[in-house]
């Protein structure tokens, strides 16, 4: 089956076949990409029934559709969607959790074109009906990880909007996310740092009031 990406380019998987061998744990995350990190820490909250966190499937437009036989059909061209909402999300809790993941490979800030329109929509939408979005953020080249409060970003894509700076600093982050250090199991052990984002969050509102 040929897949293409939204552009038109085909997607060719890429394939190993030299062997594997043992690494020290300490180093074997080492060069993994963000969503294999979250996908593997995902799998430990699942089997230990501390929460169920799914990344969202990426959508398949099919195009072409052949019958090598009358009571099959073989999808043989189709192209890769465009994601709608966020990649991930799931229960904690009893809390509805909704999050985007992105990488940078920039040291000092995260450009905000990464992230696009919808998702703030998206984000905005789970946020008033009471669910709690959040950014995972990793400076690949650093080995840091921030979890985000979406109101932060939030008020960073207004300030872009009304002509200011189009990236957040690391600064920003340091000041306003919690960096969540990076273990081995699970590899990022990114909940317990969403729960000091909650409590943050709650004692501002209860300084509000």
């Amino acid at each position: 089956m040929t897949i293409r990406y939204p552009n038109g380019k085909k997607y060719v998987p890429v394939l190993t076949t030299k062997s594997q061998k043992f690494k020290n744990p300490s180093y074997s995350n080492r060069g993994k990409s963000l969503e294999d990190e979250l996908n593997e820490s995902n799998d430990y909250y699942l089997s230990r029934g501390i929460a169920v966190i799914h990344k969202k499937p990426v959508p398949v437009q099919v195009v072409k559709v052949s019958y090598p036989v009358r009571s099959a059909a073989r999808i043989t061209e189709a192209y890769f969607g465009t994601p709608s909402t966020t990649d991930y999300n799931g229960v904690w809790k009893g809390i509805y959790v909704d999050f985007e993941a992105k990488e940078t490979k920039i040291n000092t800030s995260f450009p905000l074109n990464n992230i696009k329109e919808h998702q703030i929509h998206h984000m905005q939408n789970v946020t008033r009906a009471g669910g709690f979005a959040f950014f995972i953020i990793k400076f690949t080249t650093l080995e840091r990880y921030f979890i985000v409060p979406f109101e932060m970003v939030e008020r960073k894509w207004d300030r872009m909007k009304a002509g200011g700076r189009k990236s957040i600093t690391l600064l920003e982050f340091e000041n306003t996310s919690v960096e969540v250090q990076p273990g081995y199991i699970p590899r990022l052990d990114y909940l317990n740092a969403v729960e000091t984002l909650m409590k943050l969050y709650d004692d501002k509102i209860e300084r509000q009031e």
